[in-house]
């Protein structure tokens, strides 16, 4: 009988479930925009009650958190806890990562399209290759990383074109709080980089989803926010959104696991695709006009020239399949 790890390797580095998994992904992802957007008006929470939103994205990623928990238990058998050497790297990715990134991305959403929402928070990949290149080692900026950076900037002005004329539209509590969440998600994944080789990705993400929401709970309570209007379909919106979070997370990094970053990585391009399409279909905005399609597919462009960079020549092939992640490093895993 083929042991469990090799049965998900042999799952996951398949073509045709990569593909899958990453659509799966990337979809759950794109709806998030839509989604949050929809959930303001089912628990009618008034676009200028701020700390109510605040209320809102804390109860999603607590749940989302709890959720990825359970997950790491059913892969680990046992609930784990960060070890002291990732304790301090676990904690900024709460503050940075889940906490200051979706401040500005429930208030920017707010004062903005979830067309543009988007397209805007996918400039969180120009971020990453910037800070990477000063933060971690071996990650330099090239002419091909450039060239897909200047791309994607160029969809970032396309997208703020007002339909019809030349004139910017750019809201700064709107857009430009979109764009910070982008930054603030760049700067968690350059930390995450950072997390020790025996850290237990699942139950590091899941600690940082709820410690990252709790804190959102509490800037909400105490700035007088708070749920009022609850209904069965917003409910299930949150459940639904907690979901996003806690699955989406979950298949991508098996795929990451077992697969090369950039042979999966390249794949992302397909959620500002996916936020725009299921934007204008739930939320019945324009999304079909020339300055979206050609910031899509700016964005898009940038993106797919970010991360695939070719392997160097005569690299080591088993670098192709990171090292299991185990929250005992002192159990080897079974062959």
């Amino acid at each position: 009988m083929m042991p469990e790890n090799s049965k998900m390797q042999t799952f996951f580095t398949k073509r045709s479930n990569i593909i899958l998994c990453a659509i799966i992904c990337t979809f759950l992802w794109g709806s998030a925009f839509p989604s949050v957007k929809i959930g303001y008006e089912l628990f009618s929470i008034a676009s200028e009650d701020a700390f109510s939103k605040l209320v809102y994205a804390g109860l999603r990623f607590s749940i989302a958190g709890f959720m990825t928990l359970l997950i790491s238990m059913f892969l680990n058998k046992k609930l784990c806890f960060p070890r002291k050497n990732a304790i301090s790297a676990m904690l900024a990715l709460a503050v940075i990562q889940t906490f200051l990134q979706y401040v500005f991305y429930y208030l920017g959403l707010a004062n903005t399209t979830g067309v543009k929402g988007a397209i805007l928070s996918s400039t969180n990949a120009i971020f990453i290759v910037l800070l990477a290149h000063f933060f971690c080692k071996g990650e330099k900026i090239t002419k091909k990383k450039l060239f897909g950076c200047a791309i994607g900037f160029v969809g970032v002005l396309l997208v703020n074109l007002s339909s019809g004329s030349l004139d910017l539209s750019f809201s700064f509590s709107g857009d430009g709080y979109i764009v910070l969440s982008a930054l603030f998600f760049a700067i968690g994944s350059v930390i995450s980089k950072h997390l020790p080789q025996d850290a237990d990705s699942t139950s590091i993400t899941g600690w940082q989803l709820l410690i990252g929401g709790l804190l959102l709970l509490l800037v909400g309570y105490l700035g007088g926010g708070g749920i009022l209007h609850v209904t069965l379909s917003g409910v299930l919106l949150l459940l639904y959104s907690a979901f996003i979070s806690a699955a989406a997370f979950t298949l991508w990094l098996f795929l990451m696991r077992y697969n090369p970053a950039g042979k999966i990585a390249i794949y992302s391009f397909l959620t500002p695709i996916f936020g725009t399409i299921l934007s204008g279909i739930f939320l019945g905005e324009e999304f079909l006009t020339w300055n979206n399609a050609l910031a899509l597919l700016c964005v898009c462009l940038g993106i797919y020239f970010v991360n695939a960079v070719p392997h160097a020549p005569g690299a080591a092939k088993k670098q192709d399949v990171p090292k299991e992640d185990t929250c005992n490093p002192s159990k080897t895993p079974q062959a």
